[in-house]
């Protein structure tokens, strides 16, 4: 039997030929030892804004990384091109451990999980006091998803020149979560501002709220001279604004005194990916009540201990309504 080249055998046979040389596949991936530390600012059609040593570097997901995704907020390593220069791009290589994700789905009944933003410090919920009216259910469905995604809650009342804010901070007064009323003309002359500020210190804070409630504009006022993001009117009759952010942008406050995430307007916030039975965590006031309910209790049967915590005076009752809402909303795939 005649053999070509050298000898072969069934091995040889096998091997997949290859026009460099036959080389052995391996599992060992590169460790990237000189990969340059940044965080993503913002992600855009598979492309990411990365900061590294002040400059924003363009870069996108290297393939080892399989599914695994980078969000705003990721501490990332980046190879590759790293001047920042136009029309070059570098690859992020790892995404190191978040210490928090906020996370929500479009409604109750998507399962696909969406992270808005990874390791911020707090969660700035941003609610107009009028125009468009307070939406409380809105509020609590923000706090379930920050105490669940380690994020601490803050309340930012915008609008009190229309309405004053006594009711809606009566309602939550029992949470101990720090918040910063401000009005149009506060936001004008810089006084909101400088307020909101001392709550953003040294902190990654990421901003939601739904559209209209005038968060963009106190974003673009605490970050001077950012206009990327445009403001849309609200419309009178229904109260409802266009969406004027689409995509999440982080942004660094003047002084280095901390970094602020601009996220999307919402108009629901869905929370499939919360396991039922951490919702109470949202309510503090509430939780120790629990201790005496029976195994499994949905905190809504006759049996629940919470009713009788409500009635010796331990936590508004409409904090009890509140969870109860918010645990049928989820079961049941309501609307918000």
């Amino acid at each position: 039997m005649r053999r070509y080249g050298k000898h072969t055998d069934e091995d040889d046979i096998r091997q997949r030929p290859n026009r460099k040389g036959n080389r052995p596949r391996t599992n060992i991936r590169p460790k990237h030892e000189d990969a340059a530390e940044g965080m993503v600012l913002t992600v855009d059609r598979g492309r990411l804004t990365v900061l590294i040593d002040d400059v924003p570097v363009t870069a996108m997901k290297a393939r080892e990384l399989g599914r695994k995704a980078a969000v705003v907020g990721d501490r990332v390593s980046v190879v590759g091109d790293l001047s920042g220069k136009k029309d070059t791009l570098a690859r992020i290589v790892r995404i190191e451990g978040r210490s928090s994700v906020l996370r929500r789905t479009a409604d109750d009944d998507d399962p696909y999980e969406r992270v808005v933003v990874a390791n911020a410090d707090q969660l700035a919920i941003v609610t107009a006091l009028a125009d468009p009216e307070p939406r409380p259910r809105m509020i609590d469905r923000c706090l379930v998803a920050a105490y669940d995604g380690g994020l601490t809650p803050l309340l930012v009342l915008t609008k009190s020149d229309l309405a004053p804010p006594d009711k809606l901070l009566d309602l939550y007064g029992d949470l101990d979560i720090p918040y910063v009323v401000t009005s149009r003309e506060e936001l004008e002359n810089g006084t909101a501002v400088a307020r909101v500020r001392e709550q953003l210190d040294g902190k990654v804070t990421a901003f939601v709220g739904h559209s209209g409630v005038g968060k963009t504009t106190l974003v673009n006022a605490l970050v001077p001279g950012d206009r990327r993001r445009s403001t849309g009117h609200v419309n009178a009759v229904t109260g409802r604004g266009r969406h004027t952010t689409t995509s999440a942008l982080a942004l660094p406050l003047p002084d280095d005194a901390g970094w602020v995430v601009d996220t999307p307007g919402v108009r629901s916030f869905g929370l499939h990916h919360v396991d039922p039975s951490r919702v109470i965590h949202a309510f503090p006031d509430l939780e120790p009540g629990t201790e005496n309910c029976p195994r499994a209790c949905s905190h809504d049967e006759p049996d629940c201990a919470l009713d009788a915590w409500v009635a010796e005076g331990h936590a508004d009752p409409a904090r009890l309504y509140s969870l109860r809402r918010l645990l049928a909303t989820r079961e049941r795939h309501e609307g918000d």
